[in-house]
């Protein structure tokens, strides 16, 4: 019996295909700093628990395929914050932002249709791309110019008749990038121009430094029905095993095709959903000093990456990753050793490789992705042993 084809060309998660190595790791005694997944380590807000607490319904029951009123409102309310004005029926709630994404490519898109994205990018947009029969077409962009967009010519030269979408991240997850107003404005014109959706994953809206400020793409004049946002509360809330996401767009038709999309899988978590409006309603208590918690962080890496030989490290000005370029010739190989051949004082340090970060072959061999979401003495202690590393590193 054959796999199908969808099967054989979902790939493997770049940030999860190590985990054999390093539970191996563990086994023998080996202290492991996770820099390779962004599963942050700051406590969930108690509302959420306490909300959760509270649910006493007698039966667990389906809930509303598009999620439950309550969440909607606060979500409503949330973008109304940000000042984004939206309506109840413009936003449902899906299970996790994965799934938002995955929505917003089946009603976009047919099989072998073509969507837009500039590498490096999270790398599961690959696994969404399989699963909905669409190629992505990848514009790389450079560490050296700190991952910025090309111009609109350049941008422009990789559409063709199979072109439906254009798929951001801002802030980026992987490259820590925040788009400019300007370069949001490019995108809407190119949308526009060139009759295409813009997707934009958002998930990362707070996570902004140095006095910048987010675009979202709901702002953009002029391309109304065709911009679709995802988000999720994973990172915002601490809450990444909620699986709570939603999706949003003032595209009535596309908002009715992802209903449906919902309805086929029934409704998205009901209790984690009450957990989710009591954080939106307590976004202030916590939201700030988080972010301040990060940026010292993201301080604290850039600072002990940065005195690292060979090391090219571009500041994050968003999220809580950096793509990073390393001195070695295959940094899979490096992350591999790093668990099974490698430790100082009974610890090592776990990376993510960031050729799955890419579409374009052989793209990214010698970079990583860092997620900074260690206490900050761990974090330099981290990034000592990396640095530690790769002066041991035979190749």
């Amino acid at each position: 019996m054959d796999v199908s084809r969808r099967g054989v060309m979902m790939p493997a998660s770049p940030i999860r295909k190590l985990a054999p190595l390093a539970d191996e790791a563990k086994k023998a005694g080996i202290k492991i700093y996770h820099l390779n997944i962004g599963q942050p380590d700051i406590p969930t807000p108690t509302e959420f628990f306490e909300a959760v607490h509270r649910f006493t319904e007698p039966v667990l029951a389906y809930g509303p395929s598009g999620g439950i009123v309550q969440l909607r409102l606060a979500v409503v309310d949330y973008l109304a914050s940000c000042g984004i004005d939206i309506d109840l029926d413009e936003v449902w709630i899906t299970t996790g932002g994965s799934e938002a994404v995955l929505f917003a490519f089946w009603a976009t898109t047919d099989p072998d249709d073509e969507v837009i994205v500039f590498e490096p990018f999270y790398t599961n947009y690959n696994g969404f791309a399989a699963a909905a029969g669409v190629r992505l077409v990848p514009i790389k962009l450079s560490v050296e110019q700190g991952f910025r967009l090309p111009t609109q010519k350049e941008i422009e030269k990789h559409i063709s008749r199979k072109t439906k979408a254009i798929l951001i991240c801002t802030p980026n997850n992987p490259t820590g990038t925040v788009l400019t107003k300007e370069e949001m404005f490019v995108l809407a014109k190119i949308a526009k121009k060139n009759n295409l959706y813009l997707i934009s994953d958002e998930v990362y809206r707070e996570f902004i430094y140095d006095g910048r400020e987010h675009t979202s793409a709901l702002t953009l004049p002029g391309v109304e029905d065709r911009v679709i946002v995802t988000d999720s509360i994973s990172k915002r809330f601490s809450a990444c095993g909620a699986r709570i996401g939603f999706v949003v767009s003032r595209n009535r038709e596309l908002m009715g095709a992802m209903l449906k999309f919902a309805q086929a899988r029934l409704c998205p978590p009901t209790v984690e959903q009450y957990g989710a409006v009591a954080c939106f309603k307590n976004m202030p208590r916590f939201m700030k000093p988080m972010i301040v918690t990060y940026d010292r962080r993201r301080k604290a890496l850039i600072e002990e990456l940065s005195a690292i030989p060979g090391v090219v490290a571009p500041t994050p000005e968003g999220a809580f990753y950096t793509v990073v370029r390393l001195p070695v010739d295959d940094t899979e190989r490096f992350a591999a050793w790093l668990l099974t051949d490698f430790s100082k004082d009974k610890k090592t340090v776990m990376v993510a490789p960031a050729a799955g970060f890419y579409a374009s072959p052989d793209a990214g061999r010698n970079e990583v992705r860092i997620a900074y979401v260690l206490k900050e003495a761990a974090l330099r202690d981290a990034i000592a042993l990396l640095a530690q590393a790769l002066k041991d590193y035979p190749s």
